[in-house]
């Protein structure tokens, strides 16, 4: 599995309808058949900052994501939002989606 995590710093004006403006991008991602997950979250830290944690199934499942339209027509808008440039992280790993972590589970009620 690709997996694949990017921090967006998003200009302050546009960091409130930031997951609005990327809905559409997203939900195509979605429906990609090599996409295993494409997940939003804020960060804590600065508000002004998105990361998403992505994977897909392969190196040619992420080439096919980086080559479709929705991906195309993000990135000749995202430019105007972002204050910087995105830091990413990407890595193959050996796993096919997410697994139970071992060091935590719920107490038995």
């Amino acid at each position: 599995m690709i997996l694949i995590n990017v921090k967006f710093p998003v200009r302050p004006e546009y960091s409130e309808d930031w997951l609005a403006r990327v809905e559409e991008f997203t939900r195509a991602t979605r429906q990609e058949p090599g996409n295993v997950f494409f997940e939003w979250s804020r960060s804590v830290e600065d508000p002004n900052t998105f990361v998403l944690i992505e994977a897909f199934k392969d190196g040619q499942a992420g080439e096919a994501h980086v080559n479709s339209e929705h991906f195309q027509t993000a990135m000749a808008w995202m430019p105007e939002l972002i204050s910087a440039t995105p830091q990413i992280i990407n890595a193959e790993i050996p796993a096919e989606d997410w697994g139970p972590m071992g060091e935590l589970s719920p107490r038995e009620s």
